[in-house]
């Protein structure tokens, strides 16, 4: 059973009036950050059911950005953030909708630097978030664990070589998720882990045949 941490109870030391609002869109922001592997030169921040109603009285737009900055939830900047100078290294648009299918608080990010990403995240309650789906690909990512994240061919033992090598380091592997468009068509793995990965080990999947895309999430603090 997953322990209950006093984050949990009381939500996270913030900046701004929500958990939910802020304090989780700020950390789906750097959860986005995290994935695409760094801040991107521009993205849309596409705002979902109660994130896009009532997100400008809750300060969510505010915390949208702040995270793909890199801000933590307490940081102060996060209340003036638009004419802060930080928010002056990328563009940025917020666009609203409204979608009975998505989650109440829900965004997808469209980030842009030379690749392309889509993310679309979810914050559950108490800070605490939850990014859906990569570039269409189901996952299940809460920033509680280091995560290694490969996109490649759908090919017979792609798996076991990747997870060989993180065992063959006696890291354990918390959880495995994987997903395919289709049949021999590009897959995705994210591997979330006990512990860290070394350059080694994420040079070699890099240089892996048939792998596209390689991202080592950071978990986010608390």
């Amino acid at each position: 059973m997953k322990q209950t941490s006093i984050f949990n109870v009381i939500s996270p030391i913030m900046i701004g009036p929500s958990s939910s609002h802020t304090a989780g869109a700020v950390r789906l922001g750097l959860l986005a950050k995290n994935i695409y592997g760094g801040i991107p030169k521009k993205v849309t921040f596409k705002l979902f059911n109660s994130y896009a109603q009532t997100g400008k009285g809750h300060g969510t737009e505010k915390g949208l950005l702040a995270g793909i900055l890199g801000l933590s939830v307490d940081d102060r900047r996060i209340k003036n953030i638009f004419d802060d100078e930080i928010s002056k290294k990328i563009k940025y648009e917020f666009k609203y909708y409204e979608d009975f299918k998505k989650h109440p608080n829900s965004v997808d990010f469209v980030m842009e630097n030379g690749r392309t990403m889509d993310i679309y995240g979810e914050s559950v309650g108490a800070g605490e978030v939850v990014v859906r789906t990569i570039d269409g690909f189901s996952v299940k990512l809460t920033g509680e664990y280091n995560t290694l994240m490969i996109v490649y061919d759908d090919i017979p033992g792609m798996i076991s070589k990747v997870t060989s090598l993180i065992q063959a380091k006696n890291i354990n592997i918390a959880s495995l998720h994987c997903d395919r468009y289709a049949k021999g068509e590009e897959a995705s793995m994210c591997i979330c882990i006990d512990g860290d990965l070394d350059s080694e080990i994420l040079e070699v999947v890099k240089h892996m045949e048939r792998v596209y895309f390689v991202s080592y999430i950071n978990k986010l603090g608390e």
